[in-house]
Order: C-alpha cells, then sequence, then structure tokens
C-alpha cells in the first residue's frame, strides 16, 4: 500500500491555467446511427476532454471499439471508421488525464466480459477509495490493465455474485466513494448513474424512440434531442425496450453539485438547473461589481472563460466592454506540452494584447477565476508592456483554497496561490494594482440562493470553504492524485 501511494504522489507538470474538467459521456440506446449521433455527442463535449476519445457499440452480438489519441474530429471523421462500428446502441468518452501520461490503454470506454454478458463502462469523475479498493482487488487476485479507477469500477462489476447485471452494478456502486457519473452499455441496456450528491453533471435526452444520456444539454443540441431532465442524484436510469426505468438504491441525500459546472466547465450554452451557464456567469460579474466597483475606462475579459462575466460586470457599472486581449484558437494544450521553451511561451502563444483599445487605459481584467497566478502575472504584464495606464484584476469566484477529489484537475494545496498567500500578497505576486474576488455570498446570490446554507451547502464548493461532501478514504497527504498510476506512463499501448 505504501508503494503504490509512494508511486501516486509524484507529480505531472505542465501549462495548465485553469482547472480541467476529466472527461465528458455519451450514450444512445435503439437509434441505427448510433455511432455517427454518439461522435457527434463528442463533438460538443470536446472541452471535457481532449486527450483521447472513444466509441464502444453492440449490434445485437457483438461489441465493437474505437479508441484513438485526440480530438474527435481528427479520429472519427470518416466513413470507414464508422462503419467498424456497427449498431443501435452506443456509449462514447472523451478524456482529460489529470496525471502521468496519456496511453491507449487508458482511453475509455472500458469492456469487461462478466457471467452475464459484456458491458461497457465510461465514467467521468473520481474516486476516493480507488487506492484501498484497488489495493483489496489485487490481493484477491485482480489484474488490473490500466492506470484508471474506472478500472476498479469494471472489476467490481465483474466480481460481484449477483445474477443480474443491474443488481452487480448497484453491488458495485455501494463499494465505491466519490463525484461520478457513469454511462454503462450492457447489450441493449443504457444504463446511466449519478453519484449520491450528484456532484457530476448526467442528463437525459429523447431522439423520436431513442434515449440519450450525456453530460451536457449541449450534446444534445447537436442532435436534435429533446431535453427530458437530469438524471437525479442517486439515481440510476436504464433503457429496456425502449422504456426509461429509474431505480433510486442509496439513501437518500440533498444533491450538491460542482459549482465549477456553473463557473467555468460546462459549456455557455448548456443548461444547468433552468438557465444556460452564460446567465449564471453574467450573474457573477454582476455581483463582482456590486461588491469591488472601481473608476476604470474599459472592462476586458480573459477570453473566453471572463467573457460573460466582463460582460455582466460591465453592464452593472456601466462601463465599456471591449476585446482588450485577442485569443489564437488554434493552439491546444497538446502543442504546448512538448518542451520548457515552448511552455514558457503559453500565454503569447494564446493571447495577445488588442494595442489600440487598450492603449492609455485603466482597465479592469475580469476572469472566471485564478489557480496558480502564473497566467495572470503573464497577461498583467502584457497589459502594461502595451500601454494600459492602470490594470485592476477582478475575479469572478472566490479564491481557490482546496484541491478537488472528485475529477477536476486541481493543484496541490501548496501549489494553489491563495491557499499560500494573502490577497494583497497575490495581487503583488500578478503585479496588478488591485485585485478583488468575488465572496462566497456573492457567489450563491448570483444563482438565486439568499446565502450559503452553512449546515448544509447548495453546492459542492470545497474549492473555496474546503467543506468536501465525500470523504477522502485514500490517504494521500497533501497531494492531488485522480488517477492510478501503477503502469508506467512511457508506454503507448
Amino acid at each position: 500500500m505504501k508503494k503504490i501511494t509512494k508511486i501516486l504522489k509524484k507529480k505531472f507538470k505542465n501549462f495548465n491555467p485553469k482547472l480541467k474538467e476529466e472527461c465528458g459521456v455519451f450514450g444512445i440506446s435503439d437509434n441505427q446511427d448510433a455511432s455517427t449521433l454518439s461522435t457527434l455527442g463528442l463533438h460538443a463535449l470536446q472541452h471535457r476532454g481532449q486527450e483521447g476519445c472513444g466509441v464502444v457499440t453492440f449490434d445485437g452480438k457483438k461489441y465493437h471499439s474505437e479508441k484513438r489519441f485526440g480530438l474527435v474530429g481528427d479520429n472519427f471523421n470518416k466513413e470507414e471508421v464508422l462503419k467498424s462500428l456497427p449498431g443501435n446502441f452506443a456509449i462514447a468518452h472523451n478524456r482529460y488525464s489529470t496525471t502521468g501520461g496519456t496511453t491507449l490503454r487508458n482511453i475509455q470506454p472500458f469492456y469487461a466480459d462478466t457471467n452475464t454478458g459484456g458491458i461497457g463502462v465510461a465514467h467521468n469523475g473520481n474516486l476516493t477509495n480507488a487506492i484501498t479498493l484497488r489495493k483489496k482487488l489485487v490481493e484477491d487476485g485482480a489484474i488490473f490493465y490500466t492506470t484508471s479507477d474506472t478500472e476498479t469500477i469494471v472489476q467490481l462489476i465483474a466480481r460481484s455474485k449477483r445474477g443480474k447485471v443491474i443488481d452487480k452494478i448497484i453491488d458495485a456502486l455501494f463499494q465505491i466513494q466519490g463525484g461520478y457519473a457513469l454511462v454503462m452499455l450492457a447489450r441493449d441496456l443504457l444504463i446511466g448513474v449519478r453519484d449520491p450528491f450528484g456532484i457530476r453533471p448526467l442528463v437525459i435526452g429523447k431522439l423520436k424512440d431513442s434515449y440519450v444520456f450525456a453530460s451536457e444539454t449541449c450534446a444534445l443540441d447537436i442532435i436534435g434531442a429533446k431535453y427530458i431532465r437530469d438524471v437525479e442524484n442517486g439515481e440510476i436510469v436504464y433503457v429496456e425496450n425502449k422504456k426509461l426505468i429509474s431505480l433510486k438504491p442509496f439513501p437518500l441525500k440533498k444533491i450538491r453539485p460542482c459549482v465549477f459546472e456553473y463557473i467555468y466547465f460546462s459549456r455557455p450554452d448548456s443548461i444547468l438547473n433552468g438557465k444556460c451557464a452564460y446567465e449564471y456567469r453574467k450573474n457573477f460579474g454582476v455581483e463582482l461589481a456590486k461588491e469591488t466597483s472601481i473608476d476604470a475606462d474599459l472592462v476586458v475579459p480573459v477570453p473566453d472563460s471572463g467573457n460573460a462575466a466582463a460582460i455582466g460586470y460591465s453592464q452593472h457599472e456601466k462601463i465599456n466592454f471591449d476585446l482588450g486581449l485577442i485569443r489564437n484558437h488554434y493552439v491546444g494544450r497538446t502543442f504546448i506540452e512538448p518542451a520548457q521553451k515552448i511552455r514558457s511561451l503559453g500565454v503569447r502563444l494564446k493571447l495577445n494584447a488588442n494595442k489600440s483599445t487598450i492603449k492609455n487605459k485603466k482597465i479592469v481584467l475580469v476572469d472566471d477565476s485564478l489557480v496558480r497566478g502564473t497566467t495572470s502575472h503573464k497577461i498583467v504584464k502584457m497589459l502594461y508592456d502595451f500601454g494600459a495606464k492602470e490594470v485592476h484584476v477582478r475575479i469572478a469566484s472566490p479564491e481557490i483554497r482546496f484541491p478537488d477529489f472528485y475529477g477536476v484537475d486541481t493543484p496541490t494545496k501548496k501549489e494553489l496561490l491563495a491557499a499560500n498567500k494573502t490577497n494583497e500578497e497575490i495581487c503583488k505576486y500578478i503585479d496588478a494594482k488591485s485585485l478583488k474576488f468575488l465572496s462566497v455570498d456573492g457567489l450563491y446570490r448570483a444563482m438565486g440562493y439568499e446565502k450559503r446554507n452553512s449546515t448544509y451547502p447548495q453546492l459542492t464548493d470545497h474549492y473555496f470553504t474546503g467543506d468536501y461532501p465525500v470523504k477522502l478514504i485514500d490517504d494521500l497527504g497533501d497531494s492531488k492524485v485522480t488517477q492510478l498510476s501503477l503502469l508506467s506512463t512511457k508506454s503507448n499501448n
């Protein structure tokens, strides 16, 4: 156990200024174009993972699988690839790994044979007891092929003594803890699961007679499916004989969705709790302006994450909004990874100052969050280098002081700037004229709540408060670990 934990504590460093969601999941039933629609769904969910993508289908007799490195559009864009995925049932997955190297074997969906037939599993999230479970499974003779905690779920399902596949899944779910959304395929059963607190998102849609499960509503929109509802926290839903069946095997808990789905992760056009994510983000900017009003000439967003909040700030303060920073949309994370010389240029590769717009201006620079502060420092310097008179930084979320263990790529606590410096020290570090964050209660007001319920918070907001809804069973000290690393990350199979 100590050896495993030691391996798990190894940190992987790269240019990653933003928090990253691990994955996007998609599933569809009873549709002759299942593979094509699944890849379209992955296109819509591409922002949730860019390192790998995969599809598993079932044709009535056999399962078929394709897994590829990179973007959906680069891999599932040819007819022969889609023809290799026959069947009316499909699940699909976009991957973003948070530690270690990317290997093909870690790309989902995963597949396993069980005594009740095959099962494919696509997982968004992270288990907080994966190491503990994995150690026990290995001691009992289990052989692991991947470095992902998703395989732990697959192993638990396969080793269950229950007779029916749904009962096997329930058996496995009662052993795991964390934040997760699962889409599974067991022959002609399409299955969706959301963790007891509803930390990770999962929605239900319908396209004629086909049911669709997806991480966000934008994946429904792209294929013309109608949004039905969210999968409820602690709910198992499955499609059998074209009917949607619901099970709730867990003890009842109040829902606590991840706050960062509202702040950053979800695509702006996705619906969260009845409203587009874009509207919440505008509201964050309005509340930020109410709390941190300042005399300025221009409101400038950090594109694209700060756009909506900056618009809200601008409208409330009646200060002109303008694109003082221009983003190069053709530079991706993969391009920045290979060499330190390139990584050091990361901000300049992605952003450049709009000189004529910012020159001699007092600027309010708005972004959605501040993690390590290295990017903010470079952006502020860039604005000053190109003629800005003053740069006042405004962050449309509270200070991130605590790491995540539910499927989000946050640094360790020692790397989180706000966990180790006062706001005054952070302001000095990024070299801004002033720095203000949205308050926790301001965040909740922007979302329609009077204030945060300190007894039972409405959201999973541990990033700011340290209030973790699910206990971390695996003792990793101060490390931030989201992937089991028992295999060499140099392997490419």
